[in-house]
């Protein structure tokens, strides 16, 4: 089988590494991929949004089966496409994205089918989401931009004028385009966040294991919101009680919402919980793998990848047993100088073999190949992942990789995973 993932970053080349393990599979191409990507996959400069040539490319190289992974060309119809011109694809179509591509959407699908998340009120005039906060005076308070950010396109104001402040460059600078048009205004949770990702056929959900995010930049959770500065697998927090109340209350809940609703959802389905004191409850949806949660997630993976891919497109994903390994996984990410704002590009990366490192995974997230030379490419450039017996040994694997490993202005948070050890450690009543 010849395999092509659509996309260039640390998802990507996780999703590569684990496809590569497939006893079905015997090339993989990625477009546009990245520096690191090109050790495992043939990489072709054809962009992730661009439908028409993904298309013609899976048609130029045979393909088997597309893997889409990011949530723009899933959003704009990228596996309608693929299927009307016949192959066989992982990703969502176009009418279920929306799950990830509106915000507006997804809130107003939970209050319909009573599945629980924040209060919330919509808005499309700026004038009038500011009267809103005023009136409410409660803070933080949650605002979000309707459309596609990058991940980014949320802002937790701690005042009235820092409402007034990030509702104006939502709104009116447009800083994240037309995604700001319209704004969801939610009430501020409390309590731990806990990614899981789910694989359904649209009939059947599989939870997989579950893992806990960093988005700050700076240690202690300090900083600006990043897309991920770090993850680990499993969260302590999400005991087996807890994971039976969300399989109840909202994975199968919003599969057959979004059944209900006509938009069949197939492949990867992404929540974003918040474990309230008043119960677990939806922070958003994602449409597809979340990143940097794959790189920790799929290396606990023990059933051959493709064998799940191929169940979710012949929706007989019921019969599958999926296996996962006990080990600990942890991934930190090596992020360019000034990240989540301006940083140089180009920067050579030293200690790297064919872009990997003994002892540990490393998945290139930002990284290009210049003049023969590994260089940086982007914010967040590479993300460092072992698995452990333990969480802490995991951890302690990250860490001695990322001494070994040399570019200028390297960023790093040192706290990856301290909050899990420490419930870890509670749970065991260890001191």
């Amino acid at each position: 089988m010849k395999v092509l993932v659509v996309g260039s970053g640390g998802r990507e080349h996780a999703l590569i590494r684990k496809i590569k393990e497939s006893s079905k599979v015997d090339s993989i191409a990625c477009c546009p991929g990245n520096g690191g990507i090109s050790f495992d996959a043939d990489c072709y400069n054809v962009s992730a949004t661009d439908i028409d040539g993904v298309v013609n490319l899976a048609k130029e190289i045979k393909a088997d089966f597309v893997v889409v992974a990011p949530d723009d060309p899933l959003v704009d119809g990228m596996v309608d496409a693929l299927n009307d011109a016949g192959f066989a694809t992982f990703g969502p179509k176009a009418n279920a994205a929306i799950i990830e591509g509106s915000k507006v959407f997804s809130k107003d699908l939970m209050e319909k089918y009573n599945i629980p998340t924040a209060e919330y009120r919509v808005f499309d005039k700026a004038d009038d989401v500011i009267e809103y906060i005023k009136e409410k005076n409660e803070f933080p308070t949650v605002i979000k931009a309707d459309g596609l950010a990058l991940g980014k396109g949320v802002i937790i104001p701690e005042t009235l004028d820092d409402a007034i402040a990030g509702v104006k460059e939502i709104m009116e600078d447009k800083i994240f385009g037309a995604s700001g048009n319209n704004v969801v205004v939610e009430e501020f949770l409390t309590g731990p966040e806990v990614s899981v990702l789910a694989f359904t056929d649209g009939r059947c959900v599989k939870p997989m294991v579950s893992s806990m995010d960093h988005k700050r930049a700076l240690d202690g959770d300090k900083g600006l919101n990043t897309g991920g500065m770090g993850t680990v697998s499993p969260n302590p927090y999400y005991t087996d009680e807890i994971a039976a109340e969300c399989m109840e209350k909202i994975f199968i809940p919003t599969i057959n919402a979004m059944n209900a609703e006509g938009r069949t959802f197939k492949g990867c389905l992404y929540f974003g919980l918040m474990l309230t004191p008043k119960g677990p409850k939806v922070i958003e949806y994602n449409c597809r793998f979340g990143d940097p949660e794959t790189q920790v997630v799929l290396p606990r993976l023990k059933t051959d990848i493709m064998d799940i891919f191929e169940a979710i497109n012949n929706e007989t994903l019921s019969e599958l047993d999926i296996e996962w390994s006990d080990e600990a996984c942890t991934c930190v990410i090596m992020a360019s100088g000034g990240y989540p704002k301006s940083y140089p590009k180009g920067i050579e990366i030293k200690g790297l073999t064919d872009g990997q490192l003994d002892g540990v995974t490393v998945y290139h997230a930002g990284t290009a190949i210049k003049d023969g030379t590994l260089v940086t490419a982007g914010g967040r450039v590479l993300g460092i992942t072992a698995l452990g017996d333990t969480l802490e040994h995991a951890l302690a694997k990250s860490y001695e990789a990322v001494k070994n490993i040399e570019f200028d202005n390297a960023h790093y948070r040192k706290d990856i995973g301290q909050r899990a050890l420490r419930m870890t450690r509670l749970e065991h009543n260890e001191v």
